[in-house]
């Protein structure tokens, strides 16, 4: 059997001999379980697989050589009855990750897996002419599996390391960005996006269908009557985006967001009704500096006018927002 060694980090404990023409006819046929690329799910999966007496590998995106269609971290988990999910490149490599997979499942150690520039499975060339490297890791202990998914529960952040010498996984909440750390590789779990809605109008509803589909947990709040006594509900990975015609019933929601840590604020209206909205806020004893926090008027471009717009508008600019909060915390 032809075998060629792949060692992305210059560390030969941590390399594996990956075979190019491996006996698959004991394997089982692959097919892709659901369509997801949401570090959760793809978790979730891998938790009810081991939980099913089923052996399962997560495949993890560890190093990108030019172009990428997924960024550092993406994941995919394998069962060994063939079933998959979750994505490391545009779809056109998954298929033949999961059989590497269920290989290095029947091998019993962990492996790296490189496609694309620099491989030598020359079958398997992208169109960008980029080539990545995948982690697969056979998980033995889902503990580290669950208590990420809990930390993520409860709305906190979790850092999962795998140390391919040795095979392992474990969890911590210390702040570090996705990528390699030494000889761990640390993949980075943040909460969804909590967003919260001010408004009882087409805006507002509109809005709300567009953040679902973009998988946001989207709550309302129409005025000071409907703010709940926990203000925590606001926390740092919420967005709150006040859609009201009405200054005088959104100062009090403003007020809570002000007070609150929310990566995001915006509010609907000309530059004329915000300038009336920071005086109302400055002579209700804010500070210049905290009211600078809100994005107005709402939105990544100007001049949306209607509903479907302004909607397109907003959850862009909460992605936007987000995307960059996320690279630099």
């Amino acid at each position: 059997m032809t075998r060629s060694a792949i060692n992305i980090r210059g560390n030969d404990d941590a390399a594996r001999w990956l075979p190019l023409n491996a006996d698959i006819s004991a394997s089982p046929p692959t097919q892709k379980a659901f369509s997801t690329d949401a570090a959760y799910d793809i978790l979730a999966f891998a938790i009810e697989g081991k939980e099913a007496g089923l052996q399962v590998a997560l495949c993890t995106l560890v190093d990108i050589r030019g172009g990428s269609s997924r960024a550092l971290g993406a994941h995919m988990a394998v069962a060994n009855d063939g079933r998959y999910c979750g994505y490391v490149s545009g779809g056109c490599t998954e298929a033949a990750i999961a059989s590497e997979a269920l290989e290095t499942i029947r091998s019993g150690h962990d492996r790296f897996f490189m496609l694309g520039e620099g491989s030598r499975v020359f079958d398997i060339v992208f169109p960008c002419g980029g080539g990545i490297t995948v982690a697969i890791h056979i998980v033995k202990d889902i503990e580290p599996l669950r208590y990420t998914m809990s930390l993520v529960d409860s709305r906190q952040s979790a850092w999962l390391h795998y140390v391919p010498r040795h095979e392992q996984l474990s969890v911590t909440t210390e702040r570090c960005r996705t990528g390699w750390d030494g000889d761990a590789f640390v993949t980075c779990y943040r909460p969804s996006v909590r967003l919260i809605l001010s408004g009882h109008t087409l805006e507002v509803e509109t809005a709300a269908s567009v953040a679902k589909a973009a998988g946001y947990d989207v709550i309302f709040f129409d005025d000071a009557a409907s703010l709940p006594p926990d203000r925590a509900l606001i926390d740092s990975h919420s967005a709150v985006a006040l859609l009201q015609h009405d200054l005088d019933r959104e100062i009090p929601v403003l007020e809570a967001a002000l007070a609150a840590s929310p990566f995001y604020i915006g509010a609907l209206g000309s530059s004329r009704t915000h300038q009336k909205r920071v005086e109302q806020l400055l002579q209700g004893g804010h500070s210049a500096e905290v009211i600078a926090r809100i994005k107005a008027p709402i939105g990544i471009f100007a001049g949306a006018r209607d509903a479907q717009s302004l909607a397109l508008s907003v959850i862009a600019d909460i992605a936007a927002t987000r995307q960059s909060f996320s690279a630099h915390n």
